[in-house]
């Protein structure tokens, strides 16, 4: 801050002091409007650039650790640069792009979608311009109950329960992660729980999912304090599709209950990672009502397909479950990041993740009016700073439509189907697990006579690295012992060819190992003949397979 200046007045021979006002430092220029106007001009194209070059870079770089830190300086600029923008955009396009896994690639297949659209870019944009911090009704009215609109408004578009609804006592809310929304969800049903046994017994809580759980539920249940040796992964099986089994809950439980433990939580999932494999939900439900267990289901990925009237079978039973989380970044188009948690009784939320403090900010006269209307989000996840996620959400949908996000999911199943049937039509492969959603799970076989499955393991490990290597980008899983290629459909920019060339590099790839190992054999020679249907008329590849002669 600039001293004042002392400036006195002399008045009938005595001086009086004359109160000036200090010079204030302006900071206004690091949010002008025109420099923000001409800058964002050229983010803009950057990325309109980069999409539609998508095709020019490898999906995943040809990089080592460090690649980056060696060619940035140690430390940040001590002094603004003259044309530091531009310089750091030019930075982003020489240095970072190229060393970045695409996840928008049309080839990339490793992973579940981590979809982009026009209008869910645009949308996080302007949420990042307004900056608001929705903590409170109070903090961002508009904010809190476009959030409360929309995440009903996705809840009626995947065909949920009217008990999780807003309009139906239930609500939501928009968080980072499925892990936040485990967290969230495990914190209100421990204390639940607690409140009726005493929080002496949290030694005694257990929680349950399947060998097929994603991860993150275990570590949302070890950060809830409960005991790691309390967390029940009950094995699945290759012919229950790798689905928890209710039969095998319900042992679990009844045995945990006779040695005085406790059952606390049920993690069903729709759609695990692994192989998309869906929880039998109200047959699980029906296993840990007896037991006051609340139950939540993670359909993180294939919740978005129950747009779709055709998958919403598969969430039958979800009126009884206490709570429901997907990632909307997933394959709803509205980047990431973005996961959507319903809850049953928000009152259970609040009072586990509720606080007040005279400093934040509450409007009591709105808060007496408004009721239900005046809620602060603050009380319904652990952190106090959040982002107006709901903004890019419900632009999503506006933009979009229903319809839209049906078709944007169906076309991606439709392909994946087509893949499978790929696999399916040639002898060398199979598929492993059953396909639900846009995931093909396959391998290649291995004849007995060069090792059958005791190489067969080692041998698909290679192929996946020769696929990655020859520009594809796919991923693995370990299910029953069985070492497996997943291609997971999802990226907005993919389209019926490039699912056709990643299959013909798979083939191509295997092949050539085959050859290399001297593993092919007459009836290991296939010839392909491709008779190309269009993937989108819901018709396969044929594939005509043919023997060739010994040599």
């Amino acid at each position: 801050m600039a001293p004042t200046t002392n400036c006195y007045m002399i008045n009938n021979g005595a001086a009086v002091p004359v109160v000036t006002e200090t010079a204030l430092p302006s900071s206004a220029h690091l949010l002008d409007a025109d420099e923000f106007r001409r800058q964002g001009y050229q983010v803009i194209d950057l990325i309109a650039d980069y999409y539609a070059g998508m095709g020019d870079y490898p999906v995943h770089p040809s990089v080592t650790p460090g690649f980056l830190r060696r060619q940035l300086p140690v430390e940040a600029p001590s002094r603004a640069e003259p044309g530091a923008f531009g310089a750091a955009l030019k930075d982003v396009r020489d240095l970072i792009l190229p060393g970045m896994t695409h996840w928008q690639s049309p080839r990339h297949f490793a992973h579940f979608p981590a979809s982009s659209s026009v209008a869910g870019t645009l949308g996080e944009a302007l949420a990042a311009g307004i900056n608001a911090v929705p903590f409170t009704w109070s903090a961002s009215p508009a904010a809190t109950e476009l959030e409360m609109v929309v995440v009903d408004w996705l809840g009626k578009a995947l065909h949920l329960p009217r008990s999780l609804l807003f309009s139906g006592g239930g609500g939501g809310t928009v968080l980072g992660t499925s892990c936040e929304a485990i967290l969230c969800a495990l914190v209100a049903a421990r204390d639940r729980k607690l409140a009726e046994i005493g929080e002496g017994r949290i030694g005694d809580l257990v929680v349950y999912c399947s060998d097929q759980t994603h991860f993150a539920f275990r570590k949302a249940a070890h950060i809830a304090g409960i005991r790691r040796d309390n967390c029940r992964g009950i094995a699945t099986r290759r012919e229950d599709m790798f689905a928890l089994s209710p039969a095998a809950l319900r042992d679990a439980m009844r045995r945990d209950a006779d040695a005085g433990l406790v059952p606390l939580f049920l993690c069903a999932t729709i759609g695990t990672t692994q192989t998309t494999a869906v929880d039998p939900v109200r047959e699980l439900c029906a296993v840990a009502a007896p037991h006051g267990a609340w139950v939540h289901v993670d359909a993180a990925y294939a919740g978005s397909a129950l747009v779709c009237p055709e998958f919403e079978h598969l969430a039958a039973g979800a009126e009884a479950v206490d709570s429901f989380s997907m990632n909307a970044h997933k394959w709803l188009l509205a980047n990431t990041d973005c996961c959507v948690l319903w809850v049953k009784q928000p009152a259970l939320l609040v009072a586990a993740l509720g606080t007040e403090q005279e400093y934040i900010l509450k409007d009591a006269a709105a808060a007496a009016d408004g009721g239900a209307d005046a809620l602060d989000y603050k009380d319904w996840s652990v952190t106090l700073t959040r982002r107006f996620r709901a903004l890019k959400l419900w632009l999503v949908l506006r933009c979009y439509g229903v319809e839209g996000l049906r078709e944007h999911v169906r076309a991606h199943v439709r392909m994946a189907a087509a893949f499978e049937d790929m696999v399916r039509a040639d002898p060398r492969f199979e598929v492993v697990a059953t396909r639900q959603f846009a995931l093909v799970c396959f391998r290649l076989r291995t004849p007995e006579k060069f090792g059958g499955e005791k190489k067969a393991n080692e041998l698909n490990r290679r192929l996946l690295e020769e696929v990655n290597r020859n520009g594809q980008y796919m991923s693995s899983a370990l299910v029953d012992g069985v070492y497996m290629l997943r291609c997971a459909i999802g990226s907005t920019l993919t389209e019926e060819h490039h699912v056709r060339e990643a299959w013909k590099v798979v083939q191509a790839r295997a092949a050539a190992m085959l050859r290399k190992m001297e593993v092919l054999h007459s009836a290991w020679l296939p010839k392909i003949n491709y008779a190309a249907t269009p993937l989108g008329d819901h018709q396969q590849e044929t594939v005509c397979v043919t023997s060739q002669p010994k040599a």
